[in-house]
């Protein structure tokens, strides 16, 4: 398979700028992988119409953190900086305009609240700095307090509409517990305390995991073969009360919904294969780690589930996903349709429910 084949074009006014009012206000196309002329236009606020008591909801508790940090150069000239790592007072991240800095340089980041220096140029507009507080302050709480969303760049917002207390509160899920994401698990920022509350009171549980989403999810595919492409690693975690939840909800027959496809890569490299009465099978089992699991057309997932997912970047690891499960030209379809239908896309855009 070529990259080239998961392509689409995309007009920019499809690009979610901001997200939607209320969060579960957003819209939701609704289809599913065993019926093709299954497509209903509903919002996330109407979930409770396909979840029934013994189902069970996937929820990714990373938390993002906020590492985004603007400044400025002696010269005047803005910078932009997104942490990747940090060990103490140095890290590695994202700086632009790359090609402008130089080795030794210190920046002022918000308003001089933090100094900059960088020490290495690692390619790629990745650099590895040094970070201080001017009065001697504590670093992790100075950046607690000053940073930034770490927006994805399609984003594109004039500084006159950056609002750093609301990115931070709707580029984060309501249910996030657990710091380590660079970038939001998207599906999950259209939920709501009050929906989830709803959703319980019907008796849907919930099984909550970890996947601290990581740097490569800015990058595309590598080369013009999908299957030459290497996955970057993330951690993650399926503690034993997720794993006993869902094989609990599987042996019942009920509906797993899986909010996000960071949720799906969790229980995927959690699965264990073993051999019983009825044959081999396979179970989701307690385990953390480093996954580069790549699900694409020919290597889908091996649990069956319903999948909450936005509208994701042509050409990426996420829409490949979505097309292991439901083949490449109907999930084109589905995206041409959305696109007519005004949907809104990407990171503060709509969202598929996308039935077995």
């Amino acid at each position: 398979m070529q990259r080239k084949d998961f392509h689409y074009e995309l007009p920019q006014d499809r690009v979610a700028l901001f997200p939607a009012e209320p969060r579960d206000g957003a819209r939701m196309l609704v289809c599913s992988r065993s019926d093709p002329c299954r497509l209903e236009h509903r919002r996330i606020r109407d979930l409770p119409d396909y979840l029934e008591a013994g189902d069970l909801l996937v929820l990714n508790e990373t938390k993002v953190l906020p590492h985004r940090l603007l400044g400025k150069r002696d010269s005047g000239g803005r910078v932009e900086c997104l942490i990747l790592e940090r060990r103490g007072c140095e890290g590695e991240g994202f700086l632009k305009p790359s090609a402008r800095l130089s080795l030794g340089e210190t920046l002022q980041m918000e308003g001089g609240a933090l100094k900059l220096t960088i020490l290495e140029d690692l390619g790629r507009g990745r650099h590895r700095f040094r970070l201080e507080v001017p009065d001697g302050g504590d670093l992790g709480l100075c950046l607690d307090r000053v940073g930034r969303a770490p927006l994805p760049p399609y984003i594109k917002r004039s500084r006159d509409e950056e609002n750093r207390d609301f990115d931070r509160e709707r580029y984060q899920t309501v249910f996030a517990r657990n710091p380590g994401a660079v970038a939001a698990p998207t599906a999950g920022l259209h939920l709501t305390s009050a929906l989830l509350e709803r959703l319980g009171n019907l008796g849907v549980g919930q099984a909550r995991v970890t996947l601290h989403v990581g740097e490569g999810t800015f990058e595309p595919l590598k080369g013009d073969r999908i299957e030459d492409h290497k996955m970057h690693q993330e951690y993650f975690d399926c503690p034993l009360e997720a794993a006993r939840k869902i094989e609990e909800v599987r042996a019942a027959g009920r509906r797993i919904l899986c909010v996000g496809t960071t949720s799906v890569r969790v229980l995927e490299s959690s699965l264990e294969q073993e051999e019983g009465e009825q044959g081999a099978r396979v179970r989701v089992v307690p385990r953390s780690g480093k996954t580069d699991l790549f699900l694409y057309p020919g290597h889908g997932p091996r649990l069956e589930f319903a999948l909450l997912t936005n509208f994701h970047l042509p050409e990426s690891s996420l829409l490949l996903l979505l097309a292991s499960i439901l083949g490449r030209e109907r999930v084109l379809e589905l995206y041409r349709i959305a696109m007519d239908q005004g949907y809104r896309f990407f990171s503060f855009g709509d969202a598929m429910l996308v039935l077995e």
